[in-house]
């Protein structure tokens, strides 16, 4: 496929809503959307999630090991998890909640023989493959793959669960910096030691990003949107043998293995819109696009929320309109201080920018 078609079919897809074909197209999963007040704290503690219904919970029901054949039959009394997954409207964040209770944690080593949490993001739904040994071009030299595909267009954290000694996640691609502070953040809770029982909590945020190459400057972030479809999974390497290599389990909620490094093989997860016990019964909000500064022509989008029975815009020029998207031209330079006021059955409020709407 040419980088051309690609972005082609990309483009069709965010215009017709179509969303590209993921696995399980049978489930989609939810995003909480956290109040501006409400954001977690990374702090490995659970209680800024209580706000959150049961029914963003993903247990470990929905995963299936699909290397080590034990298929959706996982034993709670070995290894039981719930995820849930948060974001907040206007950050390009993404909040993870962790609970696990495993029978037998492994981190006494360095490197990945470790009890693992591996998320895989693919928020713009680009899909296919994003792991350098399964680039199409394959004369390329191993190492100039990794810089040039390895996680660009959709990224893999392993997780450590626990980590103690070494990074908290190493990213599967060419840019370990999308872990650190100020794309990401990780906090842990728990009271076992090597080779024991116990509950663990991890509290993370990660950036999603479009285009993540081994330099952030150049980095896209991704663009979180309301009431939107972006491909996710998770898969748990559980290691219950300190002496054995290889993991007992590869639990994954895309039940396809090759979700580690296929975006295609991620599921759906939509970012939810706010509750309507965080609302206020009517709530007065807007934006504006300033369509041609030579004009000095404005266009006024209403964004509020609420049974809204009618709008006035004060556009702070001494002009007036009812409408609910008007335009307006101011006839002088300057910058404006804009109202608008909404009405309904719930009352009457106002929003106003003061000195944000100026042409020139």
């Amino acid at each position: 496929m040419s980088k051309r078609f690609a972005i082609l079919l990309i483009a069709l897809f965010a215009f017709s809503g179509i969303v590209p074909a993921l696995e399980r197209p049978d489930v989609e999963f939810k995003i909480f959307q956290f109040p501006a007040d409400r954001i977690p704290r990374i702090d490995g503690k659970t209680d800024d999630w209580d706000l959150v219904p049961d029914s963003y919970t993903v247990g470990t029901d929905q995963l299936s090991d699909t290397v080590k054949g034990h298929g959706t039959n996982i034993d709670p009394a070995s290894l039981d998890v719930k995820v849930k997954v948060g974001w907040v409207k206007g950050m390009p964040h993404l909040y993870v909640l962790y609970e696990a209770f495993d029978n037998y944690w492994d981190f006494a080593q360095a490197g990945r023989h470790n009890d693992i949490f591996e998320l895989v993001v693919d928020a713009d739904l680009s899909g296919g493959w994003f792991i350098r040994s399964e680039h199409p071009n394959k004369q390329l030299d191993p190492m100039k793959a990794h810089f040039l595909f390895h996680g660009l267009h959709a990224q893999n954290y392993h997780i450590m669960t626990p980590h103690e000694g070494q990074d908290w996640a190493f990213v599967w691609g060419s840019q370990p910096w999308v872990k650190e502070l100020p794309w990401a953040n990780a906090a842990y809770d728990y009271d076992f030691k090597p080779g024991e029982s116990g509950k663990l909590i991890l509290e993370f945020w990660i950036t999603p990003f479009d285009y993540a190459p081994p330099k952030s400057e150049r980095a896209v972030v991704s663009k979180l949107t309301e009431d939107e479809i972006i491909a996710m999974s998770w898969s748990i390497l559980d290691y219950d043998d300190v002496n054995k290599e290889d993991y007992e389990g590869f639990w994954n909620l895309s039940h396809k293995t090759t979700m580690y490094g296929n975006a295609s093989d991620l599921v759906a997860f939509r970012l939810m819109p706010l509750e309507e016990r965080f609302r206020q019964p009517l709530e007065a909000t807007w934006s504006f696009q300033v369509l041609d500064m030579d004009r000095r022509l404005i266009a006024f989008q209403d964004m509020s929320h609420g049974d809204i029975k009618s709008w006035k815009w004060d556009f702070g020029d001494g002009a007036t309109s009812a409408e609910q998207h008007p335009l307006h031209s101011y006839k002088e330079a300057g910058d404006y201080v804009v109202t608008l006021y909404i009405e309904g059955p719930a009352g009457k409020v106002r929003r106003t920018k003061v000195r944000d709407v100026a042409v020139r």
